[in-house]
């Protein structure tokens, strides 16, 4: 069932098993970002407005920060990123008026937190 320990040798046996715990939820919580930023991707490129189609084909996620045990990624435009912001939040016309903005990026962002939330619980319960 599990190993005996001396006295003197707990610190060392509750810090081992520490650390290896700390390894596998590293690994799990690198798992969950990267899948909520694949679906971010997704959801956004599926909710774009659509004229021609390159704006949301443009839209790619890349690791903008990895550590032993934390990753940062960044969903971004690589080809259309001036046109983010116009499209989500709207813009004046030339000749007068507004054209109304389509919220794409703030719903799939707002989503993509909760299935995260979701996946690290997962996670770290099992």
């Amino acid at each position: 069932m599990g190993n005996t320990v001396r006295i003197d040798e707990l610190a060392d046996a509750v810090m081992e098993g520490l650390v290896e715990y700390a390894d596998l939820a590293a690994d799990e919580v690198k798992n969950a970002v990267k899948r909520a930023g694949a679906a971010v991707r997704r959801d956004i490129a599926d909710h774009a407005p659509k004229r021609t189609g390159a704006y949301a084909k443009s839209w790619a996620v890349k690791n903008t920060k990895e550590t032993a045990d934390s990753l940062e990624v960044t969903v971004y435009s690589r080809n259309r990123y001036w046109l983010a912001h116009l499209l989500e939040f709207g813009h004046a016309k030339r000749g007068g008026g507004r054209v109304p903005g389509k919220a794409h990026i703030a719903p799939a962002e707002a989503s993509a937190v909760r299935v995260f939330e979701a996946e690290i619980e997962r996670a770290l319960r099992e």
